[in-house]
């Protein structure tokens, strides 16, 4: 039973959210070794990871965007121009940065999430495994999420 009155609001406050973002590492940093001995190590910080892939006359034929942290990279997106589907850019976009996270940043695994329209195949081909899949993600989609080992 809650003993005192709290107000809630659901305003977007950016100082609140920042305070909230700090606190909560706080604790995960108190609980656990592990990101305890991240701190302060280049480790802890995300760095971005893109990889673009451009035509004779200089426009995006595909690219993909990233993030590196810890000795995972993160793939938010990658994006084939249809034109050029079905090539092996994309492919070679992955690898790219597959070879850049592990080579260049020590990064050991990948993830991403893709959904059931999108490419959970094409990741399947690519030696991904899924580890997560969430029906109804949104209404009437499957999100999956899905992850490889490198090296």
């Amino acid at each position: 039973m809650v003993s005192r009155m709290f107000r809630l609001e659901t305003e977007v406050d950016k100082s609140r959210q920042d305070l909230l973002r700090r606190r909560l590492r706080d604790t995960n940093t108190a609980a656990s070794p592990i990101l305890r001995a991240l701190r302060g190590t280049p480790g802890e910080r995300e760095l971005p990871l893109q990889v673009w892939a451009l035509d004779d006359s200089g426009a995006v034929a595909g690219g993909l965007v990233g993030h590196t942290w810890t000795t995972w990279l993160h793939v938010t997106y990658l994006w084939v121009d249809e034109r050029h589907r079905g090539a092996g850019l994309g492919s070679h976009l992955l690898a790219r940065a597959e070879r850049t996270a592990h080579g260049e940043r020590g990064c050991t695994a990948v993830r991403l999430e893709t959904w059931d329209f999108q490419a959970p195949e094409f990741y399947k081909r690519q030696g991904y495994d899924v580890v997560c899949v969430i029906p109804d993600y949104p209404p009437g989609i499957t999100e999956y999420t899905l992850i490889k080992r490198l090296g």
